[in-house]
C-alpha cells in the first residue's frame, strides 16, 4: 500500500502544481477546463502506477467533483485551499486502501535491478533493485514539487489580503525568487546542511529588505512573505526527509562535511 500511495500522492502534486496550466486553474467553471485537468490528473495517475486500473478512473472522477464543488464555492485563500488538499488526499488514501497492491501490478515494479556499474552502483547501494528505489524517488520529487510549487500557490493566497502593498519589481520577478528560495532550503535540509538557512535570510535581508526600508507598509509585506516561505519550504523539507527514513535509502552521497 505504502508504494500505491507514494505514486498516486506524485501523480496529484504533479497534476495540480506542475501540468495544470493558469487558464485550466481560472477557469474550473468552464466544463473544458475541468475536464482537461482531470484528464491531465487521470494520465499522470496511470504514468505514476503504471497499470490502467478502473481505480484510476474512479480517482479522477473524485477529483473531478471535489475541482467542481470547489469552482462553485464562494470561499476563497489559503485555508480554503488547504482543505481542498487533504479532500484530495484523503481520496488518494481511499484508493490505497482499496487496491493496496495497485503499484505491484504496475510496470515499474518489474523494473530490472540496475548493472552493478558506473554510475548505477555509485546511485543504488549494494544490492538494491530499482523497484524498491523507484517510490523513494517519486517521494522526493513529491516533496520537491509540494515544497516549490504547492508552496508558491499557498504563499500567494497567504499574501492576498495585502497584494496592493506588493513592491514594484520584474514581472514574476517575486515569484521566480520565492521558488528558488525554498528550492535551496529543500536541497539544503535534503542534504543534511539546514544551518545554511541562516545564510540565506542574511542574504535576502541586505539584498531585499534595504530597498524598502522606507515604506513600512511594503517592508512588513516582504518581511510576511519571506517568513511565509521560509516556514513552508522548512516544514515541508524536513517532513520530506522524515517520510524517506521509512523506505529504502536512495544512496546519495551526504555533503555534511
Amino acid at each position: 500500500m505504502t508504494e500505491t500511495l507514494i505514486a498516486l500522492l506524485f501523480a496529484h502534486t504533479l497534476a495540480d502544481f506542475v501540468l495544470q496550466t493558469n487558464w485550466m486553474a481560472a477557469n474550473k467553471r468552464n466544463p473544458v477546463a475541468l475536464v482537461a485537468h482531470v484528464a491531465v490528473v487521470l494520465l499522470t495517475a496511470i504514468a505514476a502506477v503504471g497499470t490502467l486500473h478502473p481505480a484510476l478512473l474512479a480517482l479522477a472522477g473524485l477529483h473531478l467533483v471535489l475541482d467542481a464543488g470547489k469552482a462553485w464555492l464562494p470561499w476563497r485563500g489559503l485555508w480554503p485551499f488547504l482543505l481542498d488538499q487533504v479532500l484530495h488526499v484523503a481520496t488518494l488514501v481511499a484508493v490505497a486502501l482499496w487496491v493496496p497492491d495497485l503499484w505491484a501490478q504496475g510496470l515499474w515494479a518489474a523494473v530490472p535491478a540496475p548493472v552493478e556499474a558506473g554510475w548505477a552502483s555509485s546511485l543504488w547501494p549494494g544490492d538494491a533493485a530499482a523497484p524498491a528505489i523507484l517510490p523513494a524517488i517519486l517521494l522526493l520529487l513529491t516533496g520537491l514539487i509540494l515544497t516549490v510549487r504547492a508552496g508558491g500557490y499557498a504563499i500567494g493566497l497567504y499574501m492576498e489580503p495585502w497584494a496592493g502593498h506588493s513592491p514594484k519589481g520584474l514581472p514574476d520577478g517575486g515569484r521566480a525568487i520565492g521558488q528558488l528560495e525554498r528550492g535551496l532550503i529543500f536541497l539544503l535540509v535534503f542534504t543534511g546542511m539546514p544551518e545554511g538557512i541562516g545564510f540565506l535570510i542574511a542574504a535576502k535581508s541586505v539584498l531585499r529588505f534595504g530597498s524598502v526600508s522606507d515604506d513600512r507598509k511594503v517592508s512588513e509585506y516582504v518581511i510576511i512573505g519571506t517568513l511565509a516561505s521560509f516556514g513552508w519550504a522548512i516544514a515541508t523539507s524536513f517532513a520530506t526527509v522524515w517520510a524517506l527514513r521509512y523506505l529504502p535509502p536512495l544512496g546519495i552521497f551526504d555533503l555534511t562535511p
